[in-house]
């Protein structure tokens, strides 16, 4: 615990959110796009497991959001295990003009819930909505299945910079509330919090208010 209790007690926040889906749907362009604001356009297949870790500020306390990123060819799989263990958030990608890695997300989705606790926090991402001209998977298409396995959903371009920011603080910030929740819940049940206090907001959707970009 660092020293500055009168602004919150000084916790650290450290979020490991994972990146998966299909080879060459944009999975490292989105975290480049978001960790340094670079887009590189003869990005190479990823070899193994790389991370980042961003600063993100939510109700004025400091969030690191460490960043997982893998490759999506089945020759890699092995790395499964550990690159899972201890992630709370996940992108689930796809590109909007290749249909087949759309058709792949049931299986991503599978193998988050193998190796993930059920309260990861999952959004589905539809990159690449600059190339609408070869569009093949449509926005309706998107959200049906992302309300039908209970995720968020957002389409982004890492090319153009749409919605990459917004889709992370998204996670990180619904992942900042449930563990919010659950230190309120376990403060209760310990009995330290009188009944009226504990009153958890109901919805809690997250918003952009209140989130903001460390400086660097």
């Amino acid at each position: 615990m660092g020293g500055h209790e009168e602004e919150g007690g000084g916790e650290e926040y450290l979020f490991k959110i994972v990146l998966i889906g299909d080879s060459a749907v944009g999975k490292s362009n989105l975290l480049s796009r978001f960790a340094r604001n670079e887009f590189d356009n003869n990005s190479k297949a990823t070899i193994g497991v790389e991370f980042q870790t961003q600063c993100v500020e939510i109700d004025g306390k400091e969030i690191k959001a460490q960043i997982w990123d893998t490759a999506g060819q089945e020759r890699f799989r092995a790395v499964t295990s550990a690159y899972y263990r201890g992630a709370v958030g996940a992108l689930i990608v796809y590109d909007i003009s290749r249909r087949s890695s759309f058709d792949s997300i049931k299986r991503w989705l599978d193998e988050l819930t193998t190796h993930c606790d059920t309260t990861v926090t999952r959004m589905l991402v539809g990159n690449k909505c600059d190339l609408e001209n070869i569009r093949e998977v449509s926005v309706e298409e998107g959200k049906s299945l992302a309300e039908e396995e209970g995720l968020f959903f957002m389409e982004t371009s890492a090319l153009e910079s749409t919605n990459v920011q917004t889709a992370f603080e998204i996670v990180i910030g619904e992942i900042y509330t449930n563990v919010s929740r659950k230190a309120l819940n376990s403060d209760a049940y310990k009995g330290e919090l009188s009944a009226n206090r504990v009153t958890l907001k109901d919805g809690a959707n997250p918003s952009k208010e209140g989130i903001s970009c460390c400086a660097r």
